[in-house]
């Protein structure tokens, strides 16, 4: 089982719309017991929010539900129990290698783009751009690539 956590500031916004765009491409795919999908906050700031409204809206348009999702934050024993941690921009990596104790030996942390010919660009955050579908159009891209990756340890 390949068990992936997405992870943004707040986990209302990019890491939840990550965390259900894979979720929902591995059902697609037949993957679902493949994968364990979760995503977390670096910051405590969201902690028990529910998915922002804009992230649900544009989940729905595509045809996938978030449920019940409340942010959480990110905790640092959690470097060991998944395979993949995937910030959404720079400043996740930094907050999420502070986290971790800035140790990354099974080299486990990366940015979402990163999987992308875009190696390296961050996923605008949603909270201040407003710019619901860019951001998904960039998560989606993402998960794409991530997927494909994953498949080779499958």
């Amino acid at each position: 089982m390949i068990k992936i956590l997405f992870v943004c500031h707040g986990n209302i916004c990019r890491s939840t719309m990550a965390e259900y765009v894979m979720k929902y491409l591995t059902d697609q795919a037949g993957l679902t017991s493949s994968f364990y999908i979760d995503s977390a906050a670096t910051s405590c700031e969201e902690i028990g929010n529910p998915v922002h409204h804009g992230t649900r809206r544009k989940l729905k348009e595509v045809g996938i539900s978030c449920g019940d999702h409340r942010a959480r934050q990110m905790r640092r024993e959690e470097y060991n129990k998944f395979d993949y941690i995937i910030g959404m921009d720079s400043w996740n990596i930094r907050n999420i290698n502070h986290i971790i104790g800035n140790h990354d030996p099974e080299h486990k942390v990366y940015k979402l783009l990163n999987f992308t010919d875009r190696k390296g660009e961050d996923i605008a955050d949603p909270w201040y751009t407003g710019n619901f579908d860019d951001t998904y159009r960039d998560v989606k891209e993402g998960c794409e690539a991530l997927l494909k990756d994953c498949l080779l340890r499958l």
